[in-house]
């Protein structure tokens, strides 16, 4: 084990450190074995990353009321070498993605359901009262990326049908509320603990916004199981959807989805064709945005 790391709580009751090689953070990420037969997850980040990392670690600590499963803040500081260091418990499971396609469509639905009334859960925590407003923070974010996907030289196929959609609907960002944000709520963060509820993890671009807006990576989600994310919107909202959601649902899978191309780009050919793959899925899945309502959707699936 490093030697730098001892200045971290319980270093003394290490058995193993495991490095762990997941996710798309420059975080160096390790599994901890301590002696008392329990498992920690341990974060290091960048030296620049010092005070983001603070903030983060603060912010976790403000949720760990909830009543989810999640990795929760163990300790925050710094090593030897300054570099930023998050200590968090280990949450026991199996991923969602690796496990969806081993259930029934009615289990896939149903966990989908504990998915969403888990991030109900995590959306009762509420912004902080200085936050700016929405619709001013996330038309100027909106923005800039139909700038820069503008200025992309690699499109997606069809992609103006979302260009016009966003364009002609910055009027559904107004008024919208503020609340406590994972960032990254899709089924590669999600865990299916040996209970069998659903756990959360990874909370590394944790923010503030539209709790609606949470639901623009649920494009993982339905490419590996619409059941699963009709769940997760039912489950979120006990199956009564309001009006408004689906019109922004649309505007968030859109805007996300063109700031992924430009996104790609520094990680190669690969990953560039499967975000252009996803993008025309988006459009088949809204009809070249001339419905908000998604073909995978599914109202109301019977889990009985």
């Amino acid at each position: 084990m490093q030697e730098n790391m001892h200045n971290i709580p319980g270093y003394n009751t290490w058995l193993s450190l495991t490095p762990l090689q997941k996710g798309w953070s420059r975080d160096e990420k390790y599994i901890i074995q301590t002696r008392q037969n329990g498992k920690n997850l341990l974060r290091i980040s960048p030296v620049q990353e010092i005070e983001a990392k603070q903030k983060d670690y603060e912010t976790l600590l403000t949720i760990q009321h909830l009543h989810i499963q999640m990795s929760r803040p163990l300790a925050f500081g710094l090593l030897d070498d300054g570099r930023p260091y998050t200590l968090l418990t280990w949450l026991e499971g199996s991923d969602v993605e690796s496990q969806l396609p081993l259930l029934s469509e009615n289990e896939q639905y149903h966990l989908g359901w504990l998915a969403g009334e888990a991030l109900a859960e995590l959306h009762s925590s509420p912004a902080p009262p200085n936050q700016s407003p929405w619709q001013e923070r996330f038309q100027r974010k909106t923005e800039a990326k139909l700038e820069n996907y503008s200025n992309c030289p690699i499109k997606i196929p069809g992609g103006e049908a979302i260009v016009d959609y966003i364009t002609n609907n910055f009027r559904l960002l107004q008024n919208r509320p503020q609340c406590f944000q994972h960032g990254d709520y899709h089924c590669g963060n999600l865990i299916v603990t040996p209970e069998h509820q659903i756990g959360i993890i990874d909370f590394n671009r944790l923010d503030y916004g539209d709790p609606f807006e949470e639901f623009n990576r649920i494009v993982w989600c339905a490419t590996v199981s619409p059941r699963f994310a009709s769940g997760r919107i039912d489950g979120y909202f006990q199956g009564k959807v309001p009006v408004e959601f689906f019109p922004l649902l649309a505007f968030y899978i859109g805007s996300n989805q063109l700031s992924s191309i430009p996104w790609a780009i520094p990680f190669g050919k690969e990953q560039i064709q499967v975000l252009q793959k996803q993008g025309e899925d988006v459009l088949k899945w809204y009809k070249n945005f001339s419905t908000v309502i998604p073909t995978w959707y599914s109202a109301g699936y019977q889990t009985q």
